[in-house]
């Protein structure tokens, strides 16, 4: 048996700019276990949507629970929401929640496959994965208004139209990135440094990923068949426009790189079919009703399923906002997936994880 260290990572380390601490206690290299805090940050965001703002407030105040995913948590938020008013949004609005979802998961999705490439000690392809990022960003702010946070999603519909020259950019814009989407499938794919050297590293099977209750592409990469897209057509109708599951089998870093990228094709395909499909009609459904009842809400976010529950009690002001982010769903998989690693490998494992302790904190 050989000596064992105990080394601590987060809340201040190059591999993690995130408040979550990782303790590792090391064999000759090999984590043979690790501890995680998950305890830094106290936002105090769900209480302060059942205090200080009415209920049509709080899905701006909830866009700021996370940049990254503002898009996913107004919708899920303004979905309950709706869910306790009782009222239907139109058919054009849920369209484009849904544009605006897939584009963010393209931008969410590279940006995680750059911090994988940088932590991986491939700066290049970092710089050349968050080049091809930008071209997201800047739709979402043609869209939007905004390249984060876009405040799109209301209560009742979504707060812009498409113009249609705006439509005409995404459609263009996604035909270049195209060829840079098959470029960066090759590297991720073959290349040495990348991803040949990190198969089998952080693996997780299916029965680790069952037990322990996965979400996201960390659930999707070890075969567990999970997405809310393929579960909630009663909300947004995801298979009207062409969403497709995607899985891998071996739970590794390498799978998770090959989940994200593959999902990049489904997205770009949604988008696609969205604007080329787009219905006509209103953006809002009008409403003077207040919240009653309670009501919960799942939605697909980039790094899984994001989960709402709301209580109206007939008030301008919720009773109750309870919001849990696909982060704290996989913590304990966080955990599970280094034993058995070498420390040198760390990094690369966090980065495929894709942890956002911001969405955590609430």
């Amino acid at each position: 048996m050989g000596k064992q260290y105990e080394i601590p990572v987060g809340a201040q380390h190059i591999a993690l700019l995130e408040p979550l601490h990782f303790k590792f206690t090391t064999e000759n290299e090999k984590i043979i276990n690790t501890d995680a805090n998950v305890y830094y940050v106290h936002r105090g965001i769900e209480l302060a949507c059942c205090s200080k703002f009415k209920f049509r407030q709080v899905s701006f105040v909830v866009g700021r629970v996370c940049g990254l995913c503002s898009i996913s948590h107004t919708t899920a938020y303004s979905q309950v929401a709706e869910k306790l008013l009782k009222i239907e949004i139109p058919r054009r609005a849920k369209y484009l929640r849904m544009l605006i979802i897939e584009l963010d998961r393209i931008h969410s999705h590279l940006l995680c496959l750059s911090h994988v490439a940088e932590n991986s000690g491939f700066e290049a392809l970092f710089m050349k994965t968050m080049q091809y990022r930008e071209f997201s960003m800047e739709l979402l702010e043609a869209v939007c208004g905004n390249r984060i946070q876009y405040d799109f999603s209301i209560v009742g519909g979504v707060s812009r139209d498409l113009k249609p020259q705006v439509a005409d950019s995404i459609i263009s814009r996604l035909k270049t990135f195209m060829p840079q989407l098959d470029e960066l499938m090759d590297i991720y794919k073959h290349n040495w440094t990348l991803s040949l050297k990190n198969k089998g590293v952080g693996a997780i099977t299916k029965q680790q990923a069952m037990e322990l209750n996965l979400v996201g592409p960390f659930a999707r990469a070890a075969g567990l068949a999970v997405d809310v897209r393929n579960e909630t057509e009663d909300l947004l109708p995801w298979k009207e426009v062409g969403f497709e599951m995607v899985t891998e089998t071996a739970g590794d870093v390498y799978s998770r790189n090959m989940i994200r990228l593959r999902e990049l094709y489904v997205s770009i395909r949604i988008v696609n079919n969205i604007i080329n499909g787009l219905p006509e009609g209103d953006l809002i459904t009008e409403t003077k009703a207040f919240p009653e009842g309670e009501a919960t809400v799942r939605l697909e976010a980039p790094r899984g399923e994001l989960f709402y529950y709301a209580k109206g009690n007939k008030t301008q002001v919720l009773e109750r906002l309870k919001i849990k982010a696909p982060t704290f769903s996989n913590v304990a998989g966080m955990v599970k997936g280094f034993e058995g690693n070498e420390y040198g490998s760390a990094p690369a494992i966090i980065a495929s994880y894709d942890p956002c302790l911001s969405c955590t904190a609430r």
